[in-house]
């Protein structure tokens, strides 16, 4: 394709890879009206791992967005022959997921719940219903089953071709037999692309390289954190009896799916004991190959395939299809552009969905290179939610095959893994561990959860409904609103950002008012243009011309690149990412004040030490940096203290607030006090979807000053347009209930809404919640008045209580006390 062809000297972007990513990404920017887009691919189009592909499509993921996008690609795939010529093999199977215990079955039915906040078709159904619809399988053992009737299946190289197709008829090209070999990179930017036939000059690349993806962005020094797996399906030839275009059918609990495949069976798992390869072990021109057949390794899944469709035990077989894939550290996709580098963009690490995801990915994919910003909410796949160490190969090798093989298990509340811990440890790590703490991981830190005495189930049964960790959270949260606690918090991450020009930068960026005087501390979001919150953080100010920027633990890398790129010409600013200096200790409780007090001669009173301010303090024997803050609604104060103090520090507090009943806290406390209290999570509650006066923050919105920044025109525009959607409080009547987030909101039995964030709140003693609701042009006080609130769990409705205000201290006295 375009082989006789010598590359162009020049291109507006260049997508690098001809799998179906490369593809879209392709036909998308061309379909948008980009000129001069070229497609490079190393061999030939589909070459890599989308010509082996099991090609399923099914719809229904855990986010809006995400089913969004891959719902387009099923309306793509199934429109592109009437525009090209070129049939992409569509066909409209439906899909069958089987549940054989009674926690799958909850699994499915939260997915079912799920489909109606999406309006994916969906039906729950029973025992005799899926045998019906598989006729060849074994359901003696099926409890139960969801059937979604708009999924189904595409060829994925015909596919391919008709995006291709598509694309050079709005006149895209394609350079097969083109490899990569390296960039210019200029002023932090990409300048050209590097091949075996010569250089292309280009604004922006985007790096659809599948299993080379991490390859190419070494090229560039860009971070591409993927390791392949090998991944197997077995392949019959026809069996009598066999259907045509039967429902795809999952059938996680054996780790498997199947479908039907020219009269036979197809038989693909995700095995819990999932095999790496390093790229390495690839001959350099892999293309259309693959690896060797593993009958011992496939034998216990060919066990399980036989149990649900025992005429497996006389078919002729085909081949046992093994073809590397590339998959992440967390099993989500590789999208957006890099921070290392302007202009280069990442569509990667498909996670074995990559024809489900690809039209809509590369329709996404290609709106974020052509607008700057992302088009909606693609968090859970942005590129920046790793780090640096989160491409080091040693790690990928464990974490990896981990992932893969947690693909098809129960997405049980708790579970953690196991693989590549301890890569980054508190300075109190130690000490706390000594102290019972279990911990979880978060952008690669290990951080308290939870703390275990005598008595607690170490390590707790995973399951739904209460789990084991309940007794011990409700110690941690009892401590917190009626004594004190002490919480680890050193995995915030922390920016200083310093220069001449730090406040006009913050000012510009920033929906509040960050002109205030050092030692004032300022809770602000960061806005896109369509007035989403894209971080939310509090900005300690510590001098005239320097700022300590305090936000999540997993959004350092996004922060500090949305600044970066958002800087005009001629601003001097430097940022630096400091979370590595400082341990945070969080002292937190009405008795947090008579603590502090006995280690400094600082008065920690109202009127000397009031809310969100800051000020360094002699603590014991440490010099640290004493914030009036709260994320657990009490009184309280974060302690921001050098690494090598951390653990002296910990240890004279433990000493001094042992009569008042210092306990030790975990994250899972601090998420149920938060919740309780309203608190917003980015993330969860806040995204780059929703805004301030959506989310009930326009008090942190300096709309009443004339000062210019990002985002504030679509907020004007809202306020004076009206809400579409406002975020609500719940308490949830049945004191047993357990929800876990994202669970429809219904009205009068009508879906309005969906949870963001759920705790059982300890203090309430029912499950809190926070969600966003449809207004439909009333008022959010009005349609809480109206009542009759439910909360969906697992396809059965519970009555919830719903509040505009926060369900525990609504005035906000306890944090001033």
């Amino acid at each position: 394709m375009d082989k006789s062809m010598s590359l162009p000297e020049a291109a507006s972007v260049v997508v690098i890879g001809g799998g179906v990513m490369g593809c879209s990404v392709l036909y998308h920017l061309a379909k948008m009206g980009v000129k001069d887009v070229v497609l490079l691919e190393r061999k030939q189009l589909t070459c890599g791992t989308t010509w082996h592909s099991a090609a399923q499509v099914r719809q229904l993921r855990s986010s809006n967005n995400m089913t969004e996008l891959i719902k387009y690609s099923t309306e793509l795939y199934a429109g592109l022959e009437a525009e090209t010529g070129q049939s992409t093999g569509w066909i409209k199977t439906g899909s069958l997921v089987l549940a054989t215990n009674e926690d799958r079955f909850t699994f499915i039915k939260r997915q079912a719940s799920l489909a109606k906040l999406f309006n994916v078709e969906t039906h729950i159904i029973d025992q005799s219903e899926a045998a019906e619809m598989w006729p060849m399988m074994n359901a003696d053992d099926v409890v139960g089953a969801i059937y979604s009737p708009d999924d189904g299946r595409v060829n994925p190289s015909d596919l391919c071709v008709a995006l291709i197709k598509g694309a050079k008829a709005n006149g895209a090209r394609v350079f097969e037999d083109s490899e990569v070999t390296g960039f210019d990179i200029e002023n932090g930017r990409v300048a050209a692309v590097r091949t075996e036939h010569g250089d292309i000059k280009c604004e922006k690349v985007v790096n659809c390289a599948g299993l080379w993806g991490r390859r190419i962005g070494e090229m560039a020094g860009v971070t591409v954190p993927l390791y392949a797996c090998e991944h197997f399906y077995l392949l019959t030839k026809a069996i009598k009896g066999m259907g045509a275009h039967l429902p795809t059918l999952a059938d996680h609990d054996n780790y498997l799916y199947m479908r039907d495949e020219v009269g036979g069976l197809l038989a693909g798992c995700f095995e819990p004991n999932a095999k790496g390869i390093a790229l390495d072990k690839l001959p350099h021109d892999f293309a259309f190959d693959l690896l060797n057949e593993d009958w011992d390794h496939f034998e216990p899944m060919m066990i399980n395939a036989l149990h649900r469709i025992p005429a497996l035990e006389t078919a002729e077989v085909r081949m046992l299809l093994n073809g590397p894939e590339s998959f992440t550290p967390d099993g989500n996709f590789l999208i957006g552009e890099a921070p290392e580098v302007g202009g280069f963009f990442v569509g990667c690490g498909m996670n074995s969905v990559g024809i489900a995801a690809g039209g809509g990915m590369g329709k996404a994919l290609a709106q974020w290179v052509v607008a700057d910003e992302a088009p909606m909410d693609l968090w859970s796949v942005d590129i920046r939610r790793f780090a640096r160490f989160s491409a080091n190969e040693r790690m990928l090798s464990k974490r990896v095959p981990e992932m893969m093989g947690l693909h098809y298990v129960v997405g049980y509340p708790g579970r953690e893994l196991e693989s590549a811990r301890g890569v980054r440890r508190s300075a109190l790590h130690d000490r706390l561990a000594q102290s019972g703490a279990q911990f979880g991981l978060r952008m690669g830190w290990e951080r308290a959860d939870w703390f275990a005495e005598d008595g607690d189930p170490v390590p707790p049964p995973l399951k739904y409904g209460e789990p084991g960790w309940h007794d011990a959270v409700g110690r941690e949260c009892f401590a917190a609103r009626n004594g004190v606690a002490l919480f680890d918090q050193s995995s915030f991450a922390k920016l200083l950002l310093q220069g001449p020009d730090a406040e006009a930068v913050l000012q510009r960026l920033c929906a509040n008012n960050v002109a205030v005087e050092p030692g004032q501390v300022v809770y602000t979001a960061m806005l896109n243009d369509r007035g989403g919150m894209e971080s939310d953080f509090t900005a300690f100010r510590l001098a005239g011309d320097r700022y300590m920027l305090i936000t999540g633990s997993s959004q350092p890398v996004r922060d500090k690149n949305w600044i970066e790129k958002n800087l005009l010409d001629g601003e001097f600013v430097t940022l630096t990412d400091i979370t590595s200096s400082l341990a945070v200790l969080s002292i937190m409780g009405p008795k947090s004040r008579t603590l502090l007090q006995r280690l400094t001669d600082t008065d920690m009173g109202n009127d000397t030490f009031p809310m969100f301010t800051s000020r360094e303090i002699s603590l014991g024997y440490a010099t640290v940096r004493a914030a009036r803050l709260s994320y657990v609604g009490e009184l309280g104060w974060e302690l921001y203290v050098p690494v090598e103090m951390a653990a002296g520090l910990y240890d004279e507090l433990m000493a001094a607030g042992e009569d008042l009943g210092l306990r030790n806290a975990g994250m899972l406390a601090l998420g149920s006090l938060r919740v309780e209290k309203g608190y917003r999570s980015w993330g969860h509650d806040i995204t780059p979807d929703e805004t301030p006066l959506e989310a009930g923050l326009g008090f942190a919105v300096k709309l009443k000053t004339d000062i210019a920044f990002k985002g504030r025109q679509a907020i004007e525009e809202q306020k004076q347009e009206g809400l579409n959607q406002r975020l609500v409080h719940f308490k949830v009547v049945d004191p047993s209930l357990h929800l876990l987030g994202h669970e429809p909101i219904l009205q009068h039995d009508k879906v309005i809404g969906q949870v963001t964030s759920a705790a059982y709140s300890h203090t309430l003693g029912a499950c809190a919640a926070m969600g966003y609701i449809q207004l439909n042009g009333k008022n959010p006080g009005q349609i809480i008045g109206e009542g009759n609130f439910k909360i969906e769990y697992a396809a059965k409705t519970y009555p919830a209580e719903a509040a505009l205000e926060p369900l525990f201290d609504p005035k906000g006295e306890h944090i001033r006390c």
